[in-house]
């Protein structure tokens, strides 16, 4: 499959079901550039909606509060989250009840909430939490500082993940969480300010990324692998039109749990390589290995069709990341250990099958990885 883009995947899905036990979000990560040093630094933005159709005069968060769960209380909001990786890292949170968003549902989507915007082609705002809010609210999940953005998006590879995420089986909400990536290589441009410094954002070196995601529920694993600063070995140039991405867990559909399994695709300078377990004529299968040491995160991820393979490894310094923090729509808060990083380093080794025999494409250097992996609690 070739680069198909589908902002009809990109709208606003908690509709029917969705709106009183769903979440959708649209995620957004790139590298900057500190104005007064050129440092490197990777950031994201996010807005995570939740439960509409429970709406109260204020967001409502219940994932800290045992007995409005044992009621049946559900969170809900819309939660503008903000963070920023390295050995200074840290995420923002900030909630708005559903009275002060507005939202255009339908593609392109547009999502306001008093100075945070955010849509297929422009997102800015501000969260800002000082030390004594954070200590005063842990249920916000959130750490202090104050980060600002103004950026453009422009998105120009997209992963299409085909039928699994068509409006068939979104209407039926066949799977508990959807997937779709507009935006597997974006370029941004803009600027980011975090606590007062200035960085810049530029569509040739921000390595830029958007996807989105909804459903009922999160995945236990949570598996996430995406960048496109890649390098070729093999002939030592930037792969300019290239972008690879694999993401997945444990899949149900129609509340069944599958055997774990992933998706992925490598966008390899203008050919798409699809990893597909939906797509079952291709014979994909896939094998993986997630590991915590006591320094860093590994992956390694082997996907192979009757066409091609795919052998993925992969590394984030746990210094460089975060525990990121989720409220599900049920309320509850079962990932306390999901390793979330944008400083990923790995090799990536494509090849071509040919009459039983694994042919070398290339292989390839990639930075800026996009990176995530976690299981629920015990």
């Amino acid at each position: 499959m070739s680069n198909i883009s589908d902002l009809n995947r990109d709208e606003w899905m908690l509709r029917g079901p969705l709106a009183k036990q769903g979440y959708d979000w649209w995620w957004h990560n790139f590298t900057a550039i500190k104005e007064d040093t050129g440092e490197e630094k990777p950031f994201y933005v996010e807005f995570f909606t939740c439960n509409p159709a429970l709406a109260g005069e204020e967001p409502r968060l219940v994932w800290h509060l045992p007995e409005e769960k044992r009621k049946g209380q559900k969170p809900s909001y819309l939660m503008v989250n903000v963070g920023f990786w390295g050995e200074q890292h840290g995420q923002l949170h900030r909630f708005f009840p559903w009275k002060a968003v507005s939202m255009h549902e339908d593609a392109p989507y547009e999502v306001r909430a008093e100075d945070c915007y955010c849509s297929e082609t422009a997102t800015w705002g501000t969260v800002s939490v000082t030390p004594e809010e954070r200590d005063a609210h842990p249920e916000w999940m959130s750490d202090a500082g104050t980060l600002s953005w103004n950026l453009k998006i422009d998105k120009k590879i997209a992963f299409h993940v085909g039928y699994g995420a068509s409006k068939f089986f979104r209407r039926l909400n066949a799977f508990e969480m959807f997937w779709h990536a507009e935006g597997m290589k974006t370029a941004f441009s803009g600027e980011v300010i975090l606590n007062g410094e200035r960085y810049l954002v530029r569509p040739e070196t921000c390595y830029g990324y958007s996807d989105k995601n909804w459903g009922g529920d999160f995945t236990s694993p949570w598996v996430w692998l995406s960048s496109n600063n890649l390098v070729s070995r093999k002939t030592g140039k930037r792969l300019e039109n290239s972008a690879f991405e694999i993401g997945g867990g444990r899949p149900k559909v129609f509340g069944l749990a599958l055997d774990r399994k992933l998706l992925g695709a490598m966008f390899y300078e203008g050919r798409n390589y699809d990893f597909n377990f939906s797509k079952f004529w291709t014979l994909s299968r896939t094998k993986f290995d997630c590991e915590e040491t006591a320094d860093e995160i590994h992956w390694h991820v082997l996907q192979t069709t009757f066409y091609a393979k795919l052998d993925t490894v992969i590394r984030c310094k746990k210094k460089d990341m975060l525990l990121i923090n989720y409220e599900a729509p049920t309320g509850l808060k079962r990932h306390n250990r999901l390793w979330n990083g944008g400083n990923g380093t790995g090799v990536l080794k494509l090849y071509k099958r040919r009459f039983g025999r694994d042919i070398l494409i290339d292989e390839i250097e990639a930075r800026n990885i996009g990176c995530e992996y976690g299981e629920y609690d015990k």
